[in-house]
């Protein structure tokens, strides 16, 4: 599997929210206090590619602007956010990481410290299928960054998956597992220039 930008716009967890009433659409405001309501969180991910190739890995996040992804063997990519900055180290690769700024990439709505949902402008889609929530979002100033979809259950409410498209229209699926939350995570973990020495060294 190669890790693009286009695949680096990975998953956040599954936290139980407030219960909405059968049959209606998780509410925005809901949506919102969800990712506002925690600082950080580690679990499984599985990524499905635009190619179809599958990978897995343990997610790191500690809002906000900052996550980690570690790749499971045979994979040896590792994808990081920190300092306004996403990058993507290539274990195959002597060379430095990748980088892009956050607030290019649709991980930046959700990693803000105050996610807003309602009254931001940045949700392009809001439905219910009956068994889940669907909330598009992208930058509503700059659309071509690409879209995220979350896709939430119900009793209890929980994000299960993302969905990353970009401006060609490809798309990443990631979805999670295992999700916990509370506790401690070491700023080392999202530090860029610490893990590009390590590497070097």
């Amino acid at each position: 599997m190669s890790i693009t930008r286009r695949s680096l716009l990975l998953s956040l967890p599954a936290l139980a929210l407030a219960a909405p009433a059968f049959g209606q659409a998780i509410p925005l405001s809901e949506i919102s206090r969800y990712f506002n309501g925690f600082s950080n969180a580690q679990g499984d991910f599985t990524q499905i590619n635009p190619d179809g190739s599958i990978a897995t890995g343990r997610i790191f996040i500690r809002r906000p602007g900052r996550v980690r992804f570690e790749y499971d063997p045979p994979e040896q990519s590792l994808v990081m956010a920190g300092g306004g900055q996403v990058a993507i180290f290539d274990g195959r690769s002597n060379q430095g990481p990748n980088q892009y700024p956050l607030r290019q990439t649709p991980l930046n709505l959700i990693l803000e410290q105050n996610v807003d949902f309602e009254n931001r402008n940045m949700v392009v889609g809001h439905s219910h299928d009956g068994d889940t929530t669907s909330v598009v979002a992208q930058d509503p100033e700059n659309p071509q960054y690409g879209s995220i979809r979350l896709v939430f259950s119900a009793n209890p409410t929980e994000l299960r998956q993302w969905v990353i498209r970009d401006d060609t229209g490809a798309e990443t699926t990631v979805i999670l597992g295992n999700m916990q939350f509370g506790g401690t995570l070491s700023a080392r973990l999202f530090n860029i220039s610490a893990e590009a020495d390590a590497r070097r060294r």
